[in-house]
């Protein structure tokens, strides 16, 4: 069956102005174009934007969405399973975070004592998991078994003062970031202010600080676009500026 743009966008629950950008991102282009100059998007077409809506709503930019499903070693089947695999674990991840809304509730109303760690055991361990299916492994290969465990255990035993301490530190650490862009100075006060809160909030996951190792991390961040991508939706650029920054505060510490 073939459809137009605006029957296409109906079916699919979005606008016709997304399609038309999927099309200036060569991401999604109609099967043809009719006589009267109006888009027809047949099957193939049909298919690929479920896909597109699939990586989308697991947080996909949409520029890597397009290198991916317009790899030539695409495999929708393969996608498919992996998407299933990827929605199961989220909805795994709501079940607990439902779960303990209704503790929550319940403590609330008398019925049942819920300690702070219990609070917070949900989101950590949704955390836990998230790291350990995008990092766990490169992390064991780069530091090691035990500094991967330690961290873990850091995580696990934080409080509900330490955790908004945590995310107080992540805050004030990319508010001090977007200052030192602003003054385009690396080892400006602002940008060394950030490369030290991101020192403290870094110590909070590992438990000890060695330079080496916060260099390293930093460099990571321009290197690998996973993390690249988790500093620049702030601005374009702060990742690489924050390993700048980074590295300009190691290099004025010390030297052991």
């Amino acid at each position: 069956m073939e459809y137009t743009i605006q029957k296409l966008a109906k079916l699919a629950g979005i606008s016709t102005r997304t399609l038309r950008y999927y099309d200036e991102l060569g991401l999604l282009a109609p099967g043809r174009v009719n006589s009267s100059g109006y888009r027809i998007y047949g099957a193939a077409e049909v298919d690929l934007l479920q896909q597109i809506l699939f990586y989308r709503e697991l947080g996909m930019p949409l520029e890597e969405i397009r290198d991916v499903v317009h790899s030539p070693g695409f495999d929708a089947s393969a996608a498919l399973r992996e998407h299933r695999e990827r929605l199961v674990e989220k909805r795994m991840q709501l079940d607990r975070l439902i779960a303990s809304v209704e503790k929550t509730l319940y403590a609330a109303e008398g019925r049942i004592v819920m300690s702070d760690q219990q609070k917070f055991e949900a989101f950590k361990r949704e955390k836990l998991e998230d790291n350990e299916r995008n990092y766990g492994q490169e992390v064991r290969e780069r530091y090691g078994e035990a500094a991967y465990e330690e961290s873990k255990k850091q995580w696990n035993g934080m409080t509900e003062a330490d955790y908004r301490r945590l995310c107080e530190t992540e805050e004030a650490m990319l508010a001090a970031l977007l200052r030192g862009m602003d003054e385009k100075n690396p080892s400006g006060e602002a940008a060394l202010r950030a490369a030290e809160l991101h020192r403290e909030w870094i110590t909070s996951h590992w438990g000890s600080y060695s330079p080496q190792a916060h260099a390293g991390v930093a460099q990571m961040y321009v290197d690998d676009e996973r993390f690249t991508a988790y500093y620049d939706k702030h601005r374009e650029g702060a990742s690489r500026f924050l390993r700048d920054a980074v590295l300009a505060y190691t290099a004025s510490l010390p030297q052991e």
